[in-house]
């Protein structure tokens, strides 16, 4: 086992995933729930099953793109959201 990579994933996921959307609404679901533990396990095996779902498409798609391109097209993709959210998608200026 890759021990750098697995820690890594884990940082990027764990810091990713803080004051997410899921993270909100998990603790939306637990403060008008009398069982904080179902949500915790239900919001985590939905974590793991996105994440077992996007490392075996990263997977696939690794077979037939080389790495250097996927990275390419994973950073424009972020730094169009990052534009969208900075100047086209806020009701109110910046000050």
């Amino acid at each position: 086992m890759d021990w750098h990579l697995l820690g890594l994933s884990f940082i990027t996921v764990f810091l990713s995933e803080l004051g997410d959307k899921s993270q909100l609404a998990a603790i939306a679901l637990s403060s008008g729930s009398q069982s904080p533990r179902a949500v915790f396990f239900g919001a985590a095996a939905a974590l793991l099953l996105t994440s077992l779902l996007g490392a075996l498409a990263g997977g696939a798609v690794a077979e037939l793109l080389p790495t250097r391109m996927l990275k390419a097209i994973a950073a424009v993709g972020f730094a169009i959201l990052a534009i969208r959210l900075l100047f086209f998608n806020s009701d109110e200026p910046l000050t």
